[in-house]
């Protein structure tokens, strides 16, 4: 089955939470491919949407996974087990589990602060809707959990912007400054990576990210760090969690 592009709603407007797409393919497993869609597929760390469709005679098929196919551009919505099966060029209305989406979002965000934070090189990430974690490369630990999560709590409350731009793959090349990430290369050759920015004029940080994120960083609400592993010679893992820090 050739690959096919799906246009990806959530890269210019994350907080669509339903929209109307037609049915384009249905692979041999049933997963399902959309002309459009609102559903976020699993990559960069963050998880992939979770949500339903909703078919013309308003009977609804559960989606419990978004992954990409044989290319970054083919989202693959994969329903839960025991559903109806879709026809091509059937229309339907799609609808996201958006209190998730939205925490995720939150906290996406706020692993973009903490690299703001602990600007080491990062060797590893992973979005959750109630604890992240960032993994850096950092040869001395001299942090501890109550200085960054003061620092992140700082610029939550400055209720910076948070906005996407697209720059070219020579200014990418041009700003190796901006890939953040030890192992993993932002990808190149489409001619436009996509650049997340916090502050004004990206002020704060740019980072090239694929993600959802919320508008400003008020938005992310109260963080801290749960806990700073040690995870080898110079890796050191920061876990992100929501709410206060909890007394000692």
């Amino acid at each position: 089955m050739m690959a096919h592009k799906t246009e990806a709603l959530f890269r210019d407007d994350a907080y669509l939470a339903t929209a109307d797409a037609a049915v384009a393919a249905v692979n041999d497993r049933g997963g399902i491919i959309f002309d459009r869609t609102i559903f976020y597929a699993t990559s960069g760390g963050q998880p992939g949407d979770t949500g339903h469709l909703e078919r013309a005679d308003g009977s609804r098929i559960a989606i419990a996974a978004t992954i990409t196919g044989e290319t970054k551009d083919e989202i693959i919505h994969v329903p839960a087990p025991q559903q109806a099966a879709l026809a091509v060029g059937e229309k339907v209305k799609l609808a996201i589990d958006w209190e998730r989406r939205h925490l995720l979002m939150r906290m996406h965000a706020a692993c973009h602060l903490l690299t703001v934070v602990c600007p080491f090189p990062i060797t590893g990430a992973a979005v959750s809707e109630d604890d992240s974690r960032v993994d850096f490369d950092i040869p001395d630990a001299s942090f501890s959990k109550e200085e960054v999560t003061a620092s992140l709590m700082d610029l939550v409350r400055a209720n910076h912007p948070i906005f996407t731009r697209l720059i070219s793959d020579e200014e990418l090349a041009a700003n190796p400054g901006l890939v953040k990430s030890k192992n993993v290369r932002p990808p190149v050759g489409t001619g436009k990576i996509r650049l997340v920015c916090i502050g004004e004029n990206g002020a704060v940080d740019s980072q090239p990210c694929g993600g959802t994120h919320v508008k400003s960083t008020g938005e992310i609400g109260e963080i801290h760090i749960g806990k700073i592993e040690k995870k080898g010679r110079e890796n050191r893992r920061f876990r992100i969690r929501f709410g206060p820090m909890p007394a000692a």
